[in-house]
């Protein structure tokens, strides 16, 4: 994640969860999911925002789509490769289209355009894509949560173990630094 991302959730909280949902996604939600179990946002929030978040950019994407088909920013949005095949998914497979359009590489700006585009009534897009925000905010927060979980247990049963592990990432290190400067002299 960027740095200055990560710094803009700790700053701003919450608000920077729906703002970051609109441009990021998943890795602001995961994080924002570590820091719920930190103590430092309420989970039940952290899922709320990124629903909100995810739920109104789709839906903006949509009625973008839907409306300004011909505007320069959709006209863009249709020449990528992934709008003609969203379109087919779209044709045999709407509503399952809309349910794991989220969980899907390179289709969240491209796939409610191109729904926006189809046949999909609005209603329709509404009501899935309100389930389908609604999943992915919830698998996304408790994922972070659970990972900040995972990383604490295995800090607790690790307590003491830090030094001993640094010093044989450091020998392993030498060692390979040693390895690749002997090979050079030798060719």
């Amino acid at each position: 994640m960027n740095p200055t991302l990560h710094q803009f959730i700790v700053d701003y909280g919450l608000w920077a969860v729906l703002a970051g949902t609109l441009l990021e996604g998943e890795s602001v939600v995961v994080f924002a999911g570590f820091l719920a179990h930190q103590h430092l946002l309420h989970l039940p929030y952290v899922m709320l925002c990124a629903f909100a978040g995810s739920f109104f950019a789709d839906q903006a994407l949509f009625f973008l789509g839907r409306r300004y088909r011909d505007h320069r920013f959709v006209r863009r949005i249709r020449e990528k490769p992934a709008f003609e095949k969203a379109l087919a998914a779209i044709d045999r497979y709407p509503h399952g289209f809309i349910l794991s359009l989220r969980f899907l590489y390179g289709l969240r700006t491209v796939g409610p355009v191109a729904l926006g585009v189809s046949n999909v009534p609005p209603l329709r897009f509404l009501v899935l894509n309100a389930i389908a925000a609604a999943i992915w905010a919830i698998c996304f927060s408790a994922l972070g949560y659970l990972f900040g979980q995972t990383i604490e247990s295995m800090l607790g049963r690790l307590h003491g173990v830090e030094t001993k592990l640094a010093m044989a990432i450091a020998i392993g290190a030498a060692i390979w630094v040693a390895y690749h400067l002997l090979g050079r002299r030798r060719k």
